[in-house]
């Protein structure tokens, strides 16, 4: 962490500022019988995330009584709460007071001084720096849990440049997460507007122009090529290479409904040229039948040859009996999903068994050419939505830098003199 004149306790920080630094109240001040169905939340360790609170079905509440009774419990705009066990880097700013927040009893509430000279919107970010998170992950006291208290918190070192310059930064900052927020904003719309277009476009309430017919019942495995591979065949984790020609795809390298070929293993040719049934091509819809079963994944840009790894089924056409991407869609949709909590009846099972498969019938549009093209709405609707999330990502990736540079020192933001 950045040495200097500016790089201060936050303890001596706060008692400067005339601010406090105060633990949320325990059992004996809040009792159970005092939580209530409806009134303000209360900021628990679960409540605490990195930046921002989550209120959850689980969140407890406190009604006006209790407010009246402990008020000093209250947050304020502006207030910093950490989560006093577990996580202990996570700390989030209170930002609205329209509902309002009282401090819970796994919490530390950090507080200025009305006047004070911090930001407290800078100040929330310094305490969210990369640098300041390692140093409570290292200091944190505990055997089994990792536990902050208020002297730990007292002795964290927090860079604090002039007021000026704390603005800029602020400000700077406000506006990455601004952009991060409108893009997990936009990206929820999407997914709510594709969740909507396969719940119609998949069950037939709506049809696309041009096209008319009723819907066929589809045998899923009458019609289709339905392959695994058998048993292990002698494959062992010791043949997994980290690099190769040959891809080894499994269960854990789908991703979003798609292969993550970046974290696939490798095997050699022979091993690839084993089993000719379990060799991959484009368009395969691959489902997994261990572990997590009913995972679905579609084969598209395959980076080179690849074949399956155990506890995954592909599943190709015969004979244009279907479009695969349509029935890709149809195996991530509620359909599927319904199917395979029917196959368990209210016991947990751990493997799907091809006879499993046997019993799936799917109602389909009549012509390849209608199944074709409810896919490729579909497919656009998803293209879209991953676009949206790598931008998101890369916002963040750079939200993560500027806080790494400016809430060091290592970067200064100039400031103007004022007239």
């Amino acid at each position: 962490m950045t040495s200097g004149s500016d790089l201060l306790l936050l303890g001596d920080i706060v008692r400067r500022e005339r601010g406090s630094i105060r633990t949320g109240p325990f059992g004996t001040t809040l009792k159970a019988s005092e939580y209530a169905p409806v009134g303000v939340p209360v900021v628990s360790v679960g409540e605490v995330g990195y930046g921002t609170f989550r209120i959850h079905k689980e969140t407890r509440r406190v009604g006006p009584e209790v407010l009246k009774r402990l008020p000093v419990y209250r947050l304020n705009v502006g207030d910093i709460v950490f989560a006093r066990k577990g996580s202990v880097d996570r700390c989030a700013t209170v930002r609205d007071a329209q509902e309002g927040w009282f401090l819970g009893s796994d919490g530390i509430r950090v507080r200025l001084g009305r006047g004070s000279q911090v930001n407290p919107i800078y100040l929330g970010y310094a305490l969210r720096a990369a640098d300041v998170r390692r140093w409570l992950l290292r200091n944190a006291t505990g055997t089994t849990m990792a536990t902050l208290n208020q002297d730990l918190l007292e002795s964290v070192p927090v860079w604090i440049p002039e007021r000026r310059e704390q603005d800029r930064i602020a400000s700077a900052l406000e506006d990455a997460s601004g952009l991060i927020d409108a893009l997990e904003g936009l990206i929820a719309k999407k997914r709510d507007v594709k969740q909507g277009m396969m719940q119609e476009l998949l069950t037939g309430n709506s049809r696309l122009p041009g096209f008319t017919g009723k819907w066929e019942l589809l045998p899923v495995a009458d019609n289709s090529h339905l392959k695994a591979r058998i048993g292990w065949q002698g494959l062992t984790t010791g043949e997994y290479l980290t690099s190769g020609e040959y891809r080894l795809v499994g269960g854990t390298d789908f991703k979003n409904g798609h292969v993550n070929w970046g974290s696939t293993a490798f095997v050699d040719k022979w091993r690839f040229d084993q089993d000719k049934n379990i060799q991959l091509v484009n368009g395969d819809v691959l489902i997994t039948k261990d572990g997590t079963i009913g995972k679905v994944a579609i084969v598209d840009s395959m980076p080179g040859p690849s074949t399956l790894n155990s506890g995954v089924f592909v599943l190709r056409p015969k004979r244009d009996a279907y479009d695969s991407g349509f029935i890709y869609w149809m195996l991530r949709s509620r359909v599927f999903e319904e199917f395979v909590a029917g196959l368990s009846a209210g016991s947990t099972i751990t493997h799907l068994y091809q006879r499993d498969l046997v019993t799936l019938e799917l109602l389909v549009p009549p012509t390849l050419e209608e199944q074709a093209a409810i896919s490729r709405i579909l497919t656009d609707a998803d293209v879209e939505i991953v676009a949206l999330e790598r931008r998101l990502e890369s916002a963040r990736g750079v939200k993560v830098g500027i806080m790494q540079e400016l809430l060091t020192g290592r970067t200064r933001l100039p400031v103007k003199e004022e007239a």
